[in-house]
């Protein structure tokens, strides 16, 4: 705490996070938990990056998104995941000020990325699947590249001027954060700052960055779907509904407990269940989407044995 010259007032320098209770049974059995994810969903992310740029059959947009989105997966977890489990082993649940907000601007940064990402892999998907005799044409390498680098920009330029206003903001205390990461709504909570104009901006570009590309996610596979019913194969149908159907999921898991935390009231009810939601989208879905993305296709499947072939064989002639 420090004490600001001439008031009698005390600010808080650092935070408590309380994340997942007092009880040491569970603190062991959720370090095992996490540690298997973090593990699995970083080499999983690392792994597509690798096979997309050693790949030259992986330098299709499609790839290239992916592996964006793999990238973002791999520091999206970082950012979250080894501060859960240095407080669950350690019992250490303290955190700094600047650490706090550091580490909110790499989540809100990398989650509004990741919403504007996942909207043009599913209108690469449209493109391809409904219009496959335009789709080199409308999907070509410097609109895929500009979809990219928009929807990075996209991420940094809210986040950034959400965390601006957030480091503007004073804590007097309590300073208990009843959560497992910085997040906005617990946060702000704690905050005796005038928060009306922080809440105002978080309302808008929550909205901007999740209901827009929301929508065009859910119209793309609307689309998808009436295309795939017009295939005449009852096989080609089937493989197509697996495929779409997984991403779907994967979608509707990640939008769906955003916009529950985010863009609903803060009622007493969600107030105890948004922490469960948290998890969802910051850690079962960078597990889910290498899996359900990349490592089921064939291409990528291909890749991966072409790659472990060459290793046996670099292997067996030392």
């Amino acid at each position: 705490m420090i004490k600001e010259e001439g008031k009698n007032q005390t600010y808080i320098m650092e935070f408590i996070l309380l994340g997942f209770g007092d009880r040491p049974e569970l603190q062991y059995c959720l370090f095992l938990l996490f540690l298997v994810v973090y593990i699995v969903t970083m080499a999983g992310n690392i792994l597509i990056v690798a096979l997309v740029v050693a790949d030259q059959h992986l330098h299709t947009p499609m790839y290239f998104l992916l592996g964006n989105l793999s990238c973002l997966e791999t520091c999206y977890t970082s950012t979250i995941l080894p501060r859960v489990l240095a407080s669950l082993l350690t019992g250490d649940r303290t955190i700094s000020f600047c650490g706090c907000i550091v580490q909110f601007y790499f989540f809100g940064f990398l989650a509004a990325t990741e919403c504007c990402l996942l909207a043009a892999m599913s209108y690469d998907r449209y493109l391809a699947i409904h219009k496959p005799l335009h789709y080199a044409a409308l999907m070509n390498g410097r609109i895929c590249l500009q979809l990219a680098a928009g929807s990075w920009m996209n991420g940094f330029l809210t986040t950034t001027i959400i965390t601006c206003l957030m480091s503007q903001l004073y804590f007097c205390g309590p300073n208990e954060i009843d959560h497992f990461l910085c997040d906005f709504t617990p946060v702000i909570k704690l905050s005796c700052s005038d928060t009306s104009l922080i809440k105002l901006a978080t309302i808008i570009f929550s909205s901007i960055d999740t209901l827009p590309p929301f929508l065009l996610t859910l119209a793309s596979y609307v689309c998808i779907v009436s295309t795939i019913l017009k295939i005449p194969s009852t096989t080609g149908r089937q493989k197509a509904f697996s495929t779409c159907s997984s991403h779907l999921m994967v979608v509707t898991i990640f939008y769906g407990t955003v916009i529950i935390v985010y863009m609903l009231p803060d009622t007493n009810t969600l107030r105890d269940l948004n922490k469960v939601f948290s998890v969802f989208y910051t850690v079962l879905t960078p597990l889910a989407n290498p899996l359900i993305y990349s490592l089921r296709n064939k291409e990528v499947k291909e890749a991966l044995r072409k790659i472990i072939s060459k290793y046996m064989v670099k292997k067996r002639m030392k």
